[in-house]
C-alpha cells in the first residue's frame, strides 16, 4: 500500500510569503506518484485551492482545523459545525471582554464561504485583514451574529485577553466545544480557536483513515503549530519543522533541520524518494 503524508500549510509547507517554492512544488508532484499527499490545514476549501492549484493531491484534506474533511474534487465526506445558538452564546460570552470575533462559515452545501468580522476591530485581528482585503468571502457586521453552519470563531488579541477568555468560555460550555490557544509566531498576538468538540485535526485524520480503509499508524504527518498536536498523537509518524513551537518539537518523533522558508516538507519527501 502507498504510505499517506498529510501535511499542515502555514508556516509548515507554505514559505512566510505564502507561496509554494518551485522546488517544492517539483518534489511534491514527483512523490505524488508513489504516494498518497494532502494536506491539514486551517485554511478553508477556496484558499486552498488557490495555493495547491499545481500540486497533485490524491487523498481527502483537513480543512479549518479539522471542521471540514474533503476531497480534491470537492466531495465532502465529514463536517463538524457550530450552530447559530451556540454561535451567538459564545460571541455574546466575549462581548464581556470586549471582543467580537471573526466567523468562517457555509453559506450552502456546495462549500461557498462567508468570512465575517466585526466593524469594530483591535490592532491584532487589523493586521490580519490585511491579509484578506481582496477576498470575496469577506462581510462587514456593525452587530456579528453567527450563521447557520459556522465552521469556526477565531479571536485575535493579546494574550491576557484571551486567555481568561479561554478559561471563561470552557466553564461556560466546557465539552460542546474545542478551544485552541495558540501564538502567532510572527507576532506578539495569539489567536484563540472555537470549533465543534470534534471539529479538530485528530478528529478528521481518523476520519480520512476510515475513508481510505487504512490505520491512522499509516499516516506521516507534518506541522508545527499547537492545533497540530492532536494530529501528531494519532499519526504513525509525526515531524515537526525546524520554525515549530517547542510544544510541537516535543511531540514530534522527528525534527527538521529546515524551516518552512527553507522547503522542509520537501526536503523530507526527497530523502524519501
Amino acid at each position: 500500500m502507498k504510505p499517506i503524508y498529510l501535511t499542515d500549510l502555514d508556516h509548515t509547507f507554505l514559505r512566510t510569503d505564502q507561496t509554494v517554492s518551485a522546488y517544492s512544488q517539483k518534489i511534491w508532484n514527483q512523490k505524488s506518484t508513489e504516494a498518497l499527499l494532502s494536506v491539514a490545514t486551517a485554511r478553508s476549501f477556496s484558499k486552498t485551492q488557490y495555493f495547491l492549484k499545481k500540486l497533485h493531491l490524491a487523498a481527502p484534506m483537513i480543512l479549518l482545523d479539522g471542521s471540514m474533511v474533503v476531497t480534491p474534487d470537492k466531495e465532502l465526506i465529514d463536517l463538524k459545525l457550530v450552530n447559530k445558538t451556540l454561535g451567538d452564546a459564545i460571541i455574546d460570552e466575549g462581548l464581556q471582554f470586549g471582543i467580537s470575533p471573526f466567523i468562517i462559515a457555509l453559506k450552502d452545501m456546495d462549500l461557498n464561504e462567508a468570512f465575517l468580522f466585526p466593524s469594530n476591530v483591535n490592532l491584532h485581528q487589523n493586521a490580519v485583514l490585511d491579509n484578506y482585503k481582496n477576498d470575496p468571502r469577506m462581510q462587514e457586521c456593525q452587530n456579528i451574529r453567527a450563521m447557520e453552519m459556522n465552521l469556526k470563531l477565531v479571536y485575535f488579541a493579546q494574550h491576557e485577553i484571551l486567555e481568561p477568555l479561554t478559561k471563561h468560555l470552557r466553564q461556560t460550555f466546557g465539552a460542546e466545544l474545542e478551544y485552541k490557544l495558540s501564538p502567532e509566531k510572527y507576532s506578539d498576538g495569539w489567536f484563540l480557536t472555537i470549533l465543534h468538540p470534534q471539529g479538530d485535526k485528530a478528529h478528521a485524520l481518523q476520519t480520512i483513515a476510515d475513508y481510505l480503509g487504512r490505520e491512522t499508524e499509516d499516516f506521516t504527518v507534518f506541522g508545527d503549530s499547537i492545533n497540530d498536536l492532536g494530529m501528531f498523537d494519532k499519526a504513525g509518524t509525526a515531524i515537526a519543522v525546524k520554525n515549530a513551537l517547542d510544544e510541537v518539537k516535543e511531540k514530534a518523533d522527528i525534527v527538521l533541520p529546515h524551516t518552512n522558508d527553507e522547503d522542509a516538507v520537501a526536503k523530507y519527501l526527497k530523502s524519501t524518494l
